[in-house]
Formats: structure tokens, sequence, C-alpha cells
């Protein structure tokens, strides 16, 4: 868990430094209260958290909100991938996964969401375990 962490954190880091407001949560049940009581522009989930997993985050997101939905998770199997994009995720990463690339891929997720260049500042959930 402690890598988990320091990812979680790096990556945080990253996107702040990129110029998004990032909100994280500890667990899946707390992902879901966090979603319901802000509004975010993307969310970044991975898919294995303690309390619900990411597949439950998302059916649950996908029954209130289209927000864009990128998996970021260690499991790369095809089953795991489809059964994603079945939930309607916008796109699909695996661990390990490099920064630029990335963040290249939220941009372009925000651009084809709203019309936007994607450089305006934004709300951007990520969930524990990323």
């Amino acid at each position: 868990m402690e890598d988990e962490l320091d990812i979680e954190e790096l990556l945080a880091a990253y996107l702040r430094d990129a110029g998004y407001e990032v909100a994280l949560a500890g667990d899946g049940v707390e992902a879901m209260r966090l979603f319901q009581s802000e509004t975010f522009d993307l969310v970044l989930l991975d898919l294995m958290l303690p309390r619900m997993d990411g597949f439950g985050v998302c059916e649950l997101i996908r029954q209130r909100s289209q927000v864009p939905i990128l998996m970021l998770t260690a499991l790369d199997g095809e089953e795991t991938q489809l059964r994603g994009f079945k939930l309607d995720i916008d796109d699909y990463v695996t661990k390990p996964f490099s920064m630029p690339v990335l963040l290249e891929k939220i941009r372009v997720i925000l651009r084809r969401s709203d019309g936007m260049d994607g450089k305006r500042r934004r709300k951007t959930a990520c969930a524990a375990g990323i």
C-alpha cells in the first residue's frame, strides 16, 4: 500500500503542477461520497479500491453522470479492460505509465468532453490505489 500512496501523491502533485485541482479519495465509498458532494470534470479511477472496487464506483457514477472516467490500474487483462469499456469508461491506462502521456490523455479527454482547449482550470477526482 505504501507504493500505491507514493504513486497517488506523485500523480496528484504532477496534476497540480499542470494546473489541475485534485481531490483524493481513500477508497471506493469515499470516492462516491466525494463525487456526490462536488463537481468534477474527470475521474481517475483505480480498480483495486478498498470497500468498493473501481467497477462498482464506475457503475454508480454512470447512473448519475457522463463525466469522463479514465481507469488507471495494474490490472491489464483483456477481460478486465473490456469490462471497464462496457461500463462506458473513456480510457484505460495500465501501470507502469508515463506521466507526460497520462497528462496528454487527460487533456484530450477533457477537450473532447466539452469542446474546450483543455487548458482551463479543472477539478480532477483521483481515487486511492492509483
